[in-house]
């Protein structure tokens, strides 16, 4: 008699947990959600947040406050949202910098990029472009590989930061060009774009919201994308594979991330919103503005492609050789 007793109050007890759950997820959100960018304000990681995040806090009712916690590669704010409560207030604008390259780049990465994180959205990818300063004597990827073969460690690429995608692009350009060339890390892709158009470095891989400006303006030269094909953004503009480097492809990508354990109401919820806010046409305009191809999807579908990504790019550090400590 006891133990029915006993089986009938835990079955009840587990009742009211799952009641508690429910009426947390449905409550949610409360107050205001804060969307950590790991990378500083005005690049393309921080204007896509921004973009999203308005229009979700719209549909949910309260404010998404954006964080902009920049450092070594974007790993700085991702460590944050990992060791941030589950409880659906704290999201991440994750990217190909922080959670394919990372992985493999970093000796000792203070979070594990799968099992510290709930996927939530894939937001899409973003084209990116091989620029040079204006003084460099190069048109073409064959030239500027010419160039750089003539005068080896010379010529100076900057990136977004150690352990960025703009970084490891160039890397993997270096390794299959066959090329010397010196790097210079900075915080984001504005105070490399500065430095960029004023000289101080020669070349640098981004993404097309940060340079097709200044390649308008003529303050930078496009030599081509990064993309396995032609892309829709830099119609004109051959890709690396087809200018000698055959098989040569490396694309940046944004998405939503929650901490680990957070409720699947919740995640469902946010990605229902992301989904919503994907199809806006003014955020469709903007995002394309930007260069990227619109994704969304499922949170299992994106959870899929960041396995696929964290091979892809495990490799292309391993073949390049490039580590941080």
């Amino acid at each position: 008699m006891r133990s029915s007793i006993s089986r009938r109050a835990l079955v009840a007890a587990l009742g009211l947990a799952f009641a508690a759950g429910g009426a947390f997820a449905q409550a949610w959100p409360s107050k205001p959600i804060r969307l950590v960018i790991p990378f500083p304000a005005g690049g393309s990681t921080d204007v896509v947040g921004r973009l999203i995040g308005e229009k979700i806090s719209h549909s949910l009712g309260q404010p998404v406050v954006v964080d902009n916690r920049a450092g070594a590669g974007g790993t700085t704010g991702s460590d944050i949202v990992a060791k941030s409560a589950p409880d659906g207030y704290t999201l991440l604008m994750a990217t190909s910098s922080t959670h394919a390259i990372a992985p493999s780049l970093y000796a000792k990465l203070p979070y594990d990029p799968v099992r510290d994180f709930t996927p939530v959205s894939l937001l899409g990818t973003a084209t990116i472009l091989m620029v040079v300063h204006p003084s460099v004597p190069a048109k073409s990827v064959s030239q500027f590989i010419a160039l750089a073969k003539s005068k080896p460690g010379q010529l100076m690429f900057g990136s977004t930061g150690n352990g960025s995608v703009s970084h490891l692009t160039a890397e993997y350009f270096k390794s299959v060009a066959g090329v010397d060339l010196q790097h210079v890390p900075y915080k984001g892709d504005s105070p490399m774009t500065i430095d960029l158009v004023a000289g101080r470095v020669q070349l640098a891989f981004g993404t097309a919201v940060a340079f097709l400006p200044h390649v308008q303006s003529g303050k930078l030269n496009a030599l081509a994308v990064t993309d396995a094909k032609p892309s829709p953004v830099a119609p004109k503009l051959p890709t690396v594979a087809s200018s000698g480097l055959p098989g040569f492809e490396a694309l940046q990508w944004f998405g939503l991330l929650a901490p680990a354990g957070t409720p699947r109401e919740i995640v469902a919820r946010v990605n229902a919103e992301v989904g919503k806010a994907l199809q806006l046409p003014e955020v469709q305009e903007k995002l394309q503005g930007l260069g990227m191809q619109i994704a969304g999807g499922s949170p299992e579908a994106f959870g899929s492609f960041m396995k696929a990504e964290q091979g892809k790019w495990g490799k292309i550090v391993k073949d390049s050789g490039a580590k941080v400590d």
